[in-house]
């Protein structure tokens, strides 16, 4: 009885390692592949010449490159050469206006018609200013900013709350919101009693 057990049991079959799979793709890659001499040199000619095509191919994308870069610091050296090409020629008519006045002030002595001169070429000079981005920092009255204000000197005064500035010595100067040069100020202070 035991015997016709063992005819019932399913006999498995062993699993194929993946060594063995592996072995039997290559046998079945080099069934496929050419066995005369003439074949073999076909694919060999077919391999160089895809790889000839791929040299060709790095060869002209660095070439492309080189040229890119060559492009890019051409036109940022441009950029720092002409980059304030449009401020300048604004500003010329201000000078030329300067010049003008010059003349005229050896010229005549009529001293309203050189101080209206003298106004609209400030006038000129303040509009190239602002249309570039360039801002005042007058900031006579106001409370002292560190940020936008350089004290040279504390002034004591009892009108005034303690650190507004009293007197403007010279005005700053914002470049889009930057600050280029701190407007320099006399603040007040509180008298010693």
């Amino acid at each position: 009885m035991q015997d016709d057990d063992r005819l019932n049991e399913t006999v498995e079959e062993p699993e194929t390692p993946p060594e063995a799979e592996a072995a039997g793709e290559a046998e079945e890659a080099a069934a496929a592949a050419p066995e005369s001499p003439e074949e073999l040199r076909k694919a060999l000619e077919e391999a160089r010449a895809k790889a000839d095509e791929y040299w060709e191919r790095i060869l002209r994308l660095q070439a492309d490159l080189e040229n890119l870069r060559r492009r890019a610091t051409r036109d940022v050296e441009n950029a720092h050469k002409y980059g304030l090409d449009k401020f300048i020629s604004e500003l010329l008519p201000v000078k030329d206006s300067l010049e003008l006045g010059v003349a005229a002030a050896e010229a005549e002595h009529d001293t309203d018609k050189i101080r209206e001169g003298v106004e609209l070429t400030l006038k000129m000079f303040r509009d190239v200013l602002a249309k570039h981005g360039v801002t005042e920092v007058d900031p006579l009255g106001e409370k002292f900013d560190p940020s936008l204000h350089q004290a040279m000197s504390m002034v004591e005064n009892a009108e005034v709350e303690p650190n507004t500035v009293l007197t403007v010595m010279q005005k700053g100067y914002l470049l889009n919101g930057r600050l280029i040069r701190p407007a320099m100020v006399m603040v007040s202070k509180a008298p010693e009693s």
